[in-house]
């Protein structure tokens, strides 16, 4: 099973120069795992840099995944891990999310990087993508 966190989403969608390392896990949809707080985040990065059209799209996109609402027992999950790993709220509840359902993060998002079962790939400037 995978995740891609919003990161990764949103450099798939830009076309950028490391869209590459995200191709596999989402065209396996029938792995592919979404955490609903991924939807949020890259509804808002695309419907500002491209407009609610694309931004539709992107989630439209998304849907061929498995959506995974955040319960209490994910949020709590989440706020130990955030606390032991030192994350941001997003990535905590993503990160909790993979944890559940024995997932791989794929992502570029430096507060992964060296997290287990993780696939880190740094970005670089030329790949650099805001949240």
């Amino acid at each position: 099973m995978n995740i891609v966190d919003s990161s990764g989403w949103l450099e798939y969608f830009a076309g950028g120069p490391h869209s590459i390392h995200f191709c596999l896990p989402l065209r396996k949809s029938s792995s592919l795992i979404v955490p609903v707080i991924t939807i949020y985040e890259v509804f808002k990065v695309v419907l500002r840099e491209a407009g609610e059209d694309k931004a539709l799209q992107s989630i439209a996109a998304m849907q061929k995944g498995k959506i995974i609402d955040l319960t209490i027992s994910l949020a709590m999950s989440a706020a130990k891990l955030g606390m032991q790993y030192n994350l941001p709220m997003a990535d905590s509840i993503i990160f909790a999310t993979a944890k559940k359902h024995q997932c791989t993060v794929w992502t570029q998002d430096a507060h992964f990087e060296n997290l287990p079962g993780v696939k880190f790939f740094p970005k670089t400037s030329a790949g650099q993508q805001g949240r």
